[in-house]
This record gives C-alpha cells, structure tokens and sequence, in this order.
C-alpha cells in the first residue's frame, strides 16, 4: 500500500529510497494483524516524519509478477516533520508532470491518479471500524 500525502499546492509527496534510489509515494506492507489504515499511517511515518489522514482510497493495483496488490490512497498530513530514515534518502513535493520524469512508470501512474480529479472511494469510520465506499 502506499500513501500519497498531498499539500495545499497539490503536490505530491515522493521519497527516494535508500536500498535502490527509486521515487516513489512511501508506503510498505501490513505487519500481521494489522488493519490497513493503521498500516498505511504507521509506513508513512516511518518514511518520513508525517501523521496523515488517509482522504480517499484512489486505486488498486497488482503487480503480476510479483503477485502483489497495491492499494493507494491520497492522505493529507496532520502533524510532524520530514525526516530522513532507514529507508529514505530524500523527499521532493512533485506535481503530476514531474512525478513521471522522476519515479518508474507503475509508481508514476499511482501518484497521478492520486492527483487527478476523479471519482474516489472515501474512507468512512463507523464503531471504530475503517470503512471503503
């Protein structure tokens, strides 16, 4: 999964990572038993510094090789600073036209669909419960 933080200019966020260089919107895997909005939150902190709140689930994709699914989603960040860590070298705020000059193709298209103004699934919470749609 992976979250695209969004700032008031409607930019988004890019990280480079340490272990191959790549940009790409931060995001990682579900530790077991974690639900998906706990995980989303706690990878982008760990990545870079920022408490977000996931806005709208804008995206599934599978990467057939691998046979992973990727879920993204546009967060907007609540509180925090931008730090480097383990796993991230560098930030950059991009917009949709430079995210493709930077980031590989499959993870480009992710950050502009976050961007683009298009029918989103909203995330809802009901009785402490995460809801899509």
């Amino acid at each position: 999964m992976a979250g695209v933080v969004v700032d008031d200019h409607g930019r988004a966020l890019l990280i480079q990572r340490r272990d191959n260089c790549h940009w790409e919107a931060p995001g990682g895997v579900l530790e077991q038993g974690e639900d998906i909005i706990t995980g989303l939150r706690r990878e982008v902190l760990e990545e870079t510094g920022l408490e977000v709140t996931p806005i709208a689930l804008t995206g599934v994709y599978k990467n057939m090789p691998r046979a992973i699914v990727a879920l993204v989603f546009r967060c907007e960040a609540e509180a925090g600073a931008l730090r480097e860590s383990d796993e991230t070298a560098a930030f950059r705020w991009v917009t949709a036209t430079e995210v493709a000059d930077l980031a590989d193709e499959a993870f480009a298209i992710r950050v502009q669909d976050a961007l683009a103004s298009r029918q989103t699934v909203p995330i809802r919470q009901h009785d402490g419960v995460h809801i899509l749609g």
